[in-house]
């Protein structure tokens, strides 16, 4: 099937941020954006899981619990993820790189499997990763699965209300052109943070 003509643009930004965070996480290089690689070095499990600042949100084993101002873990698997429920504490906390990244596969994950897939998933049947490579594969897979649906989306599924069933955001009272909008935004301002993230852990010298 051919890609709509509204959808190809969305495809391209999603696949040139993918690209562009994958590399960031993966090394060996990434491109500055005027065309120069700069060589970036593979994510290591200790920057992964690095807290910048106390009572940071991030993941953790389960058997350890939650972390501060958590009151639970979730996800699947031995590791969770910090969350509390509505409404969040206020200020929010600072998330780590495993945070932010764990959140982002999963959300793409989600959305995959409630626009092509089962329709059922909830963030507690996502596997939470614990270990940098494993992240980094996870995110790749979850991106992967979410491009498969958008290359399934034709014109009329673009403007179908509810065409995603995401229960964590409005997915279910939106065209689905713009959850594929939105979903790019989460991808290109959480793969922001990361690399910012990257950046800061660098200048510290790689001091947990």
């Amino acid at each position: 099937m051919d890609t709509p003509a509204r959808l190809q643009p969305l495809l391209e930004q999603f696949d040139w941020a993918r690209e562009r965070l994958t590399r960031r996480l993966a090394g060996p290089s990434v491109d500055s954006g005027n065309g120069t690689d700069v060589e970036v070095p593979p994510l290591t499990d200790e920057e992964y899981l690095w807290e910048p600042v106390p009572s940071c949100w991030s993941v953790r084993r389960r058997s350890a619990g939650p972390g501060p101002g958590a009151s639970a873990l979730t996800g699947a698997g031995d590791w969770g993820r910090d969350t509390a429920p509505y409404p969040h504490p206020s200020p929010p906390p600072f998330t780590t790189l495993a945070w932010r990244l764990s959140h982002l596969s999963e959300l793409l994950a989600l959305r995959a499997d409630h626009t092509v897939g089962s329709h059922a998933l909830a963030r507690e049947d996502h596997r939470i990763v614990g270990d940098a490579a494993g992240a980094v594969a996870d995110f790749d897979a979850s991106a992967a699965a979410w491009r498969a649906a958008l290359l399934g989306a034709d014109d009329a599924a673009l403007d179908r209300v509810g065409h995603c069933t995401y229960p964590y955001g409005g997915d279910p009272e939106e065209r689905f052109l713009d959850v594929v909008w939105w979903v790019n935004q989460e991808l290109l301002h959480h793969g922001a943070e990361i690399a910012l993230l990257r950046d800061l852990h660098r200048a510290r010298g790689g001091i947990a």
